[in-house]
């Protein structure tokens, strides 16, 4: 199933993806989110504070997910995978691929040549991140996912040091030179998302944020 949530706060997404992963069971149906946050930098698990440089009066989150400080806003899409591992017999660094891949095909889609890193998860275009992962497992299934940057305010970086790298970002605007919107790049992150990990896209249901409100 997924989600298309539109604008949300950081922290009612959070709580609602711990919220399903430890009250789902062996017949759940695997989950993916689509969405934008309101701006908010979140910490992942392995970061510390000295990578907030200036945050100003955007809230700071400690979150769960692996990695380090990021930051999530609007014209940047988030896409959360909460899929039962286990019974998909899929390991994290594949589900890791196949989000890295998503995201390939995806730029690739506007003609865009991206590539990874062996030691630094997420996609690059030239010698800067345009997104970023990180994950959670619990019992057997995954939650937290990727950010992909589209058509953001990239200057808000500029207040973290980036994943804990001093990485430059860019986006997908900026390569492109042309204005592109969010849910374009989701549809296809969508095709793609599907493709890799075997689920029927046609047979795949869509809620609308009104229809999914009650759930966060």
């Amino acid at each position: 199933m997924v989600r298309r949530l539109g604008l949300q706060p950081y922290n009612d997404v959070y709580q609602a993806m711990r919220k399903f992963t430890e009250s789902r069971n062996a017949k759940t149906a695997d989950e993916l989110w689509l969405l934008e946050h309101r701006p908010v930098f979140t910490q992942g698990m392995t970061d510390n504070r000295a990578h907030i440089l200036s945050p100003g009066e955007i809230p700071v989150i400690k979150s769960d997910r692996g990695g380090h400080v990021t930051y999530h806003g609007p014209g940047q899409l988030t896409a959360y995978a909460l899929l039962d591992l286990k019974r998909r017999k899929l390991g994290v660094r594949q589900l890791v691929s196949h989000l890295e891949n998503a995201i390939l095909r995806t730029l690739m889609d506007w003609q865009v040549v991206g590539h990874t890193r062996d030691a630094a998860p997420g996609v690059y275009v030239e010698n800067a991140k345009i997104a970023s992962l990180g994950l959670r497992i619990r019992r057997g299934c995954s939650y937290h996912g990727l950010n992909f940057n589209v058509d953001m305010d990239l200057s808000v970086w500029q207040r973290i040091n980036a994943c804990g790298m001093n990485v430059t970002m860019t986006q997908l605007r900026d390569v492109l030179s042309t204005p592109i919107k969010c849910r374009d790049v989701a549809n296809r992150l969508l095709h793609h998302f599907c493709l890799l990990l075997n689920y029927e896209e046609s047979q795949t249901d869509s809620v609308t944020p009104s229809e999914n409100a009650a759930n966060l």
